[in-house]
C-alpha cells in the first residue's frame, strides 16, 4: 500500500512540456498523494483537470495568457540562436532565479512537503526547495543533452559525432554551452546565497545535483552516457485538457496532421506555406492552431481543415503523415501511432528531435523556410515510401511499451520515502 505524501510541483508554461509533466501529476494524484502545483496562472485549468490544486507564482514571471503580447521571453524576436539563448537565460533561467526561489520557499514554509518536483529548467525554484531542505526531483520532458552526456550539444540538431574530429566538435561546443550558461551564474548564486546555500562553480551544476527523470523513451534517443542521477522514465502521451472534440473530414484520401507549437513562435507564415503545399495534393489535411494562435481568418485550400484544437492522439489514429515543427510531444505521439513525419524545426529543442526522427528513418527534415514545392515533395515522399511508416511503427512500438507515469511516480515516491527515513 502506498503511503500518501505531500508533494509540491513547480511548472512553467513551456507549451509542449506541460502535458507530459501534468501526466506525472495525474499519476501522483491517482496514487493518493496530496499534490499542489505552483505555476503560471494560465495553467490553472489544466492543473485542475489533472486533479491537483493550483497556486500561481507570486513574484516570479509567468504567463497569465498565451497571447504573444503577454509572453515575457518573446523568443521569436531573437535574430540569432545566441540572442535567443541569452533571452531565455536572462529572462527565465537565471535572471529571475531569486524570484522563483522566494516563491517556492514561501510555499514550502506555508505548507511543508515531503518532496519537491519541478521542471529541470526552473533553476530558481530548485534553489528555493534546497534552502528549505526538501528533496528535489527534476522532470526533463525532452531529450537530456547537458555537456558530458555523450549526446550532441543541445539545440544544434546534430547527429552523434564520429571519430576524433567529431568528439572534438562536441567537446568544444559543450564547453561553449557551459560558458554561455555561466554568464548567468552570478544571478543564480545570488539566489543561492539569499537562501543560505553555497555558490556553484557552474550554472548547470544546479541541475546536475538532483535526480532527473527524462520523460523520453530510450529507444527514441541517441546512445548516451547519462550520469548516475539521470534515468529514462518513458514518454507521456496524454493530450492537453484544452483540446476539443474532433470529427475527421469526409473522404478517403490520406489524412495529414499539421501541428506547430502550442506556444507562439510567429509560425503563421509557415502554416500558410504548408496549407498551400498540401492543397496541391490528393490528401485531407487538418491544421490544429493551438491556444496561442487565432486562425479564424486563415484562408486554406478546400482540402485543408483548420480547427482551434483537436486531440492529436485521436487525429493520428486516422493519419498517414504529420507535418510539424518538431516539438517533442507531437513527435512522440506521431511515432507512437506509427505515423511518419515531415519536420520543420523553428527553434528550441526541435532540431534535436528532427535529427532523431531522420536517424530512425521515420521522416524527413526541412528548413523552416522551405518553400511550398519542397513541402509538397516531402509529404509525397513520406506517403509514397512505406519504409518511413515501417520505421515509425518500429520506434512507436517501443515508445508505447515504455509510456506512462509509473517509473517517474515510483521514483518520486522513493525520494519522499528516503527523506522520511532520514
Amino acid at each position: 500500500m502506498t503511503t500518501p505524501r505531500r508533494i509540491l510541483v513547480a511548472l512553467w508554461d513551456g507549451g509542449g512540456t506541460v502535458p507530459p509533466e501534468l501526466a506525472i501529476v495525474r499519476g501522483l494524484v491517482a496514487r493518493g498523494h496530496d499534490v499542489v502545483v505552483i505555476g503560471d496562472a494560465v495553467l490553472a485549468g489544466e492543473v485542475a483537470a489533472a486533479g491537483a490544486r493550483h497556486i500561481p507564482w507570486t513574484s516570479a514571471p509567468q504567463h497569465v495568457t498565451r497571447r504573444p503580447e503577454d509572453d515575457f521571453i518573446r523568443d521569436w524576436e531573437a535574430k540569432s540562436p545566441l540572442q535567443l539563448f541569452a533571452r531565455v537565460r536572462d529572462r527565465f533561467l537565471c535572471g529571475p532565479a531569486r524570484l522563483f526561489a522566494d516563491d517556492v520557499a514561501a510555499e514550502l514554509r506555508r505548507r511543508p512537503a515531503d518532496v519537491f518536483v519541478t521542471s529541470e529548467l526552473l533553476l530558481g525554484a530548485q534553489v528555493g526547495a534546497e534552502g528549505v531542505g526538501v528533496p528535489v526531483v527534476l522532470l526533463c520532458p525532452n531529450i537530456y543533452a547537458l555537456p558530458g552526456s555523450g549526446q550532441p550539444p543541445a539545440g544544434t540538431g546534430w547527429t552523434p559525432s564520429r571519430g576524433p574530429l567529431g568528439r572534438s566538435r562536441d567537446r568544444v561546443f559543450g564547453a561553449l554551452m557551459e560558458r554561455a550558461f555561466d554568464s548567468g551564474l552570478s544571478d543564480l548564486n545570488a539566489a543561492r546565497s539569499a537562501h543560505g546555500l553555497a555558490p556553484l562553480d557552474h550554472t548547470l551544476d544546479q541541475v546536475r545535483r538532483h535526480q532527473t527523470l527524462v520523460l523520453v523513451e530510450q529507444a527514441f534517443d541517441f546512445p548516451a552516457n547519462l550520469p548516475p542521477n539521470v534515468r529514462y522514465a518513458g514518454a507521456q502521451l496524454d493530450d492537453p485538457s484544452w483540446t476539443e472534440p474532433w470529427t475527421p473530414p469526409a473522404g478517403d484520401d490520406p489524412l495529414v496532421l499539421v501541428a506547430t507549437s502550442s506556444t507562439f513562435q510567429d509560425q503563421v507564415p509557415e502554416l500558410r506555406r504548408i496549407a498551400d503545399a498540401l492543397g496541391r495534393l490528393p490528401v485531407r489535411a487538418v491544421i490544429t492552431a493551438g491556444p496561442a494562435l487565432d486562425l479564424s481568418g486563415f484562408k486554406a485550400p478546400a482540402n485543408v481543415q483548420v480547427v482551434a484544437s483537436a486531440p492529436h492522439s485521436e487525429v493520428l489514429r486516422h493519419a498517414a503523415a504529420a507535418v510539424t515543427h518538431g516539438g517533442h510531444g507531437t513527435v512522440v505521439k506521431a511515432l507512437a501511432a506509427g505515423v511518419p513525419l515531415v519536420v520543420m524545426p523553428m527553434g528550441r529543442d526541435q532540431g534535436d528531435n528532427a535529427a532523431r526522427v531522420v536517424a530512425q528513418g521515420a521522416g524527413i527534415r526541412l528548413k523552416r523556410t522551405a518553400p511550398e514545392k519542397a513541402i509538397t515533395e516531402a509529404v509525397e515522399r513520406v506517403l509514397g515510401d512505406p519504409s518511413f511508416r515501417h520505421a515509425a511503427a518500429r520506434i512507436g512500438d517501443a515508445i508505447v511499451a515504455g509510456a506512462g507515469p509509473t517509473v517517474a511516480v515510483e521514483a518520486i515516491e522513493a525520494a519522499a520515502a528516503a527523506r522520511t527515513r532520514c
